[in-house]
């Protein structure tokens, strides 16, 4: 009985997510697919006014590109040249069955960088979600940052240590897991904690075919890639903001930002005291506001 209902649940996820990849897919003005340096095949999605002032988004952990609608479709940052990308392991991006394609900080890096060269983009604006910081940290750590503009990391992952990161093994076990059952009950859960206010069910149900088409190796793999902020953030010349959410149940708000700006003390920290960890999401007119401002202080050059 067990085994027919994973099958079952399984099925409904992968047809859920062949829909909303679709729906997504036709949503952007321009899609099109890259190729990172190890044959990874990495989606791409561009908004916005292609002549403008450019910013990449980079989302989180079981998410997509369809994690930041609520900023492409923004009329604050419309004016912009908004450019999404699905992770490696999630979304429309190509799925490697080895975990080594997972846990080594450099192959993240090379995506981002893949994207970044293709666009010939100028003094870009990085904004990092969760895992998405990390991959902006790694990024930096291995490029440099004399090419971008600025970086602006909203509930970033710092360091992936128990000292920033609260511990939820439960959740953390059950997305890893073989056990189909199990691990859509660990990806609600680990949804719910995303939020300090639930969002509605279409929402909700949104960011459930997400995760639905993620990898199950690379959620097995990922923890084991090293976040070298030690390497990055001090020799970081551009603006950074640190962006948190207060009542952020997963990454630890304050202590991130302390261990952030010990590495760098010109580094800016914000905190919205009514979000959890997807502020760009829970106060998302104040976060693209926020945003267009950050944007707007850096020169093109």
């Amino acid at each position: 009985m067990r085994g027919r209902y994973a099958t079952l649940m399984s099925g409904c996820l992968v047809a859920v997510s062949m829909m909303v990849a679709s729906v997504a897919a036709k949503a952007a003005e321009k899609n099109y697919i890259l190729v990172s340096p190890d044959g990874v095949e990495i989606a791409v999605q561009e908004f916005g006014n292609p002549s403008g002032p450019p910013i990449i988004f980079i989302h989180g952990l079981l998410g997509s590109h369809g994690n930041w609608e609520s900023q492409v479709k923004s009329p604050e940052l419309s004016r912009f040249r908004l450019i999404t990308f699905d992770l490696r392991g999630h979304g429309l991006s190509g799925k490697p069955d080895e975990g080594a394609a997972y846990g080594n900080a450099r192959r993240w890096a090379d995506d981002l960088h893949t994207v970044v060269k293709a666009t010939q983009v100028k003094s870009p604006v990085l904004v990092g979600w969760s895992l998405g910081g990390a991959v902006m940290t790694n990024y930096v750590a291995t490029y440099g940052d004399d090419h971008l503009g600025g970086l602006f990391y909203a509930a970033g992952v710092v360091e992936l240590s128990p000292q920033l990161m609260t511990a939820h093994p439960d959740v953390y076990g059950g997305l890893a897991s073989d056990d189909a059952k199990v691990r859509f009950d660990a990806t609600r859960k680990f949804l719910a904690l995303c939020f300090a206010r639930q969002p509605d069910e279409v929402t909700f149900d949104r960011l459930l075919s997400n995760a639905a088409m993620s990898s199950l190796t690379m959620v097995q793999h990922t923890p084991s890639m090293p976040v070298l902020a030690a390497d990055a953030l001090p020799r970081v010349k551009v603006p950074v903001i640190m962006l948190y959410g207060e009542k952020d149940a997963l990454v630890m708000a304050n202590a991130s930002i302390e261990r952030a700006t010990t590495l760098n003390p010109a580094i800016d920290a914000m905190i919205y005291t009514d979000s959890g960890h997807a502020p760009f999401l829970e106060e998302a007119q104040r976060f693209n506001l926020d945003l267009v401002e950050f944007r707007d202080r850096i020169p093109m050059r």
